[in-house]
């Protein structure tokens, strides 16, 4: 056995060469397929690079002003409630009878409230009609403001600020999702920075409304009257939402690379369900974003922690009323309104001409707002203080104003609320709850002066750092959005022109990763209905994986998986399954100490609730495999390891597959068994079955095969008939006629199996 496989790797091996060589004597002067294109600062394929200028009236006729109006209405809210927690925080502190630590921690507990509904609210995002999602949301947004100031302890006002967070969580993947498909790339840094500007003017307005309101109520319990008052209009505006019209999800990034003449999207509501472990698999593989996603966390532990410490560093130090607390923080926002649209501006201009510059100013922007930090907090007095906390609340208002466009420009279209979802977690579970937590430790024990010195400063200069630094990704990962958007459009065109052409199972421009070790490189394959294809190569060439990445156990870093041309690429194995996507593993794919019969009925536990229907199933396939229904009631470990193949591949066969992915067939089985194996895949194959095998034996498999794929080193260097494949030339013939050539079935063939890092 050792040496017929010594044998088979070194004939493998020759062929490999032999293949590669003639590959690439055609292939001189191209670019291997896979690997990622450079895209300059100024490609102008990418969206929204190199377009001409676009006015803002200009971009928002085409739509409409509508779902601007009204998500930036929800926005003004959630950042008048935000500021209003801030400034009356010493009222709520006295009002429930708590110390500083209690209040900063609920303050900033917001933080990973929001988490809480986040993940949800990306998902829903990416699938249904986003305005009705917004919608709901920001009714009940305002409910539960308004609960704010019913609450009678510091409990309820817990639980009602737990429901806030959960319900304001769709502001950034819901509201950031739809303005980006509402509106062309081209003013998206301006619409961020109206936003921006409105949720400064609201944070602005806030604390003088705020403070005036609780001033004017009077006593310890005026506080309420603020928050009872800001939960109508905050309805009003969840109302309106529920309103607005879906926009076509991608449609500026297909316009701007595909131009006028491109198909549209496909419909959300009608894809496949996005699994979320598929989607952050994705997501975490965009360097730009991870960059991003890291710089968030670490912004987030002074995001919610700095307004609260401020507001109770100025009313112990200085003595502030609520009223002058509510007039400093006013300051910083009245300078941000003036400040955001010039960088809105800026940044949209700079996109246009080179978008690592773009994001390199929110990485510069960010800095200084930590810096400034040390100088406000040694100011003497209120006015002072107020006058240095000015230059770096703008700074990082702006920066955080054009982080989203930023974040939009990466993430695939289909992943839009996900990856926002993503960045939410990161910045308020990771970094608001763990600076809550700290600062309310340091703020207790040494005040609130050392914990926001201590903990908020180095935690913005590092976030600062950490975007610049990501910056110099975003190219590259623009060049694979325009990957993804050209093969969609190319899919599309097939199904609109050919729909009989369509493979049942396809695997297009995949790479896959295992951690850093790239696996795939812009691998392509397809299997039709009532087809054998053989997926072949080298050890270590990826067949494995290749199968793996179709069956969904790993999501491609780039590329596209679908069935009948709908994208699957996000989809969970189970629902593959239930598509009909089966893989039968290489190895034991059986329980051995259960019998023949009971692990049959385990591979047909989908079906318990219609047992007729599991009974039809179990009795199909053990018709195929005679001898395996007169030995029911025998164990599986009592089998012979043939046996216990053709078990496995029964129990494979209850589900009815519609692609059948199998891995290593023949590997370690007599050539009997393996006969007996083939003559199923073939019976599968004429009823309309499609069948990928990765199989050790060339010869073998092309044999049974009729068409085959052949990797080396993650890369298709053959892809056609089986035939062609084996009269290649000279060298291909001398490895599949000579002597080389073992017994048919495997024991002996010619062949190569993969490692463990297949």
């Amino acid at each position: 056995m050792t040496q017929h496989h010594a044998v088979g790797d070194e004939t493998v091996a020759r062929l490999a060469h032999g293949l590669i060589e003639a590959d690439d004597g055609r292939a001189a002067g191209r670019t291997p397929r896979g690997d990622t294109p450079s895209a300059p600062g100024g490609d102008p394929s990418a969206p929204g690079v190199g377009a001409p200028e676009l006015r803002l009236r200009d971009g928002l006729s085409a739509s409409g002003s509508a779902a601007f109006l009204v998500l930036m209405a929800l926005v003004a809210f959630d950042e008048l409630e935000s500021a209003a927690l801030g400034v009356l925080a010493p009222e709520l502190r006295d009002s429930f009878g708590v110390g500083n630590g209690a209040i900063v921690v609920i303050s900033s507990a917001a933080g990973a409230f929001i988490v809480l509904g986040t993940l949800p609210m990306g998902w829903l995002a990416d699938r249904y009609p986003r305005g009705r999602i917004a919608g709901c949301a920001g009714v009940a947004f305002g409910v539960l403001v308004a609960l704010c100031g019913l609450a009678g302890n510091i409990f309820q006002f817990f639980l009602a600020r737990l429901g806030v967070g959960v319900a304001k969580s769709a502001n950034l993947p819901v509201g950031a999702s739809l303005l980006a498909d509402t509106y062309p790339v081209g003013v998206r840094g301006r619409l961020g920075a109206a936003h921006g500007t409105a949720a400064r003017a609201a944070g602005m307005l806030s604390p003088l409304a705020v403070g005036g309101i609780a001033g004017w109520a009077g006593g310890d319990e005026g506080w309420r009257w603020a928050f009872l008052l800001l939960g109508l209009p905050s309805a009003i505006a969840g109302l309106a939402a529920l309103r607005l019209p879906e926009p076509e999800r991608g449609r500026h990034e297909r316009a701007a690379v595909l131009g006028e003449s491109a198909t549209a999207s496909p419909d959300a509501s009608s894809a496949e369900p996005v699994s979320v472990e598929a989607a952050f698999a994705r997501l975490n593989r965009i360097a730009t974003l991870k960059g991003m996603i890291a710089a968030c966390s670490a912004l987030g532990f002074g995001l919610f922690t700095v307004p609260v410490l401020a507001n109770l560093f100025v009313e112990q130090r200085y003595g502030a009323s609520a009223f002058e607390r509510g007039l400093a923080s006013a300051a910083a926002g009245a300078a941000a309104l003036v400040v955001l649209p010039l960088v809105g501006r800026r940044f949209d201009r700079l996109y246009r001409r080179d978008p690592a510059r773009a994001l390199a100013v929110v990485g510069y922007l960010v800095m200084p707002a930590g810096l400034l930090m040390p100088v406000q907090y040694a100011m003497p007095n209120l006015a002072l203080f107020t006058l240095a906390l000015t230059p770096g609340a703008v700074a990082m208002s702006t920066a955080l104003t054009m982080l989203t466009p930023a974040l939009q420009s990466v993430v695939p279209y289909k992943l839009r609320g996900m990856g926002a979802a993503m960045a939410s977690v990161h910045i308020f579970f990771v970094g608001a709850t763990g600076g809550a937590l700290l600062s309310a430790l340091l703020a207790d024990q040494y005040g609130p002066r050392v914990a926001t010195l201590l903990i908020c400063v180095p935690a913005t200069v590092v976030g600062g750092a950490m975007m610049l630094r990501s910056s110099a990704s975003i190219r590259d990962d623009l060049a694979l959005v325009v990957a993804e958007l050209r093969e969609e459009e190319a899919e599309n065109r097939r199904l609109a022109e050919a729909p009989g052409d369509v493979p049942a199972l396809h695997l297009s421009e995949a790479d896959v990763s295992y951690g850093p070790v790239r696996i795939l490189f812009g691998v392509s394959l397809e299997v039709r209905r009532g087809e054998i294809l053989a997926l072949l190569g080298t050890n270590g060439a990826g067949k494995s994986t290749a199968l793996r990445a179709l069956a969904g156990l790993v999501t491609p870093t780039r590329g596209v998986v679908r069935m009948d041309g709908r994208d699957i690429t996000f989809t969970t194995p189970e629902r593959r399954g239930r598509l009909g996507v089966r893989l039968l593993p290489g190895g034991k794919g059986v329980f051995p100490e259960l019998t023949v019969r009971r692990n049959l009925e385990a591979a047909a536990f989908a079906y318990r609730r219609d047992p007729a229907d599991r009974e039809r199933r179990i009795a199909r396939a053990l018709a195929r495999f005679p001898d395996l229904a007169d030995r029911q009631d025998t164990r599986a470990d009592a089998l012979s390891g043939g046996r216990q193949q053709l078990l496995a591949l029964a129990m494979v066969l209850v589900h009815d597959p519609e692609v059948l992915l199998v891995d290593e067939l023949s590997l370690g089985l007599a050539p009997v068994t393996v006969q007996e194996l083939l003559g199923v895949l073939e019976e599968l194959r004429d009823d309309g079955v499609g069948v990928v095998i990765v199989e050790q034996s060339l010869d073998l498999a092309l044999s049974v095969a009729d068409r085959a794929v052949f990797l080396d080193k993650g890369r298709v260097r053959f892809s056609g008939p089986a035939a062609e494949l084996a009269a290649r030339d000279d060298l291909a013939k001398a490895v599949f006629l000579g002597a080389a050539v073992g017994t048919v079935g495997g024991v002996g063939g010619v062949g190569a199996t993969e490692g463990a890092g297949r």
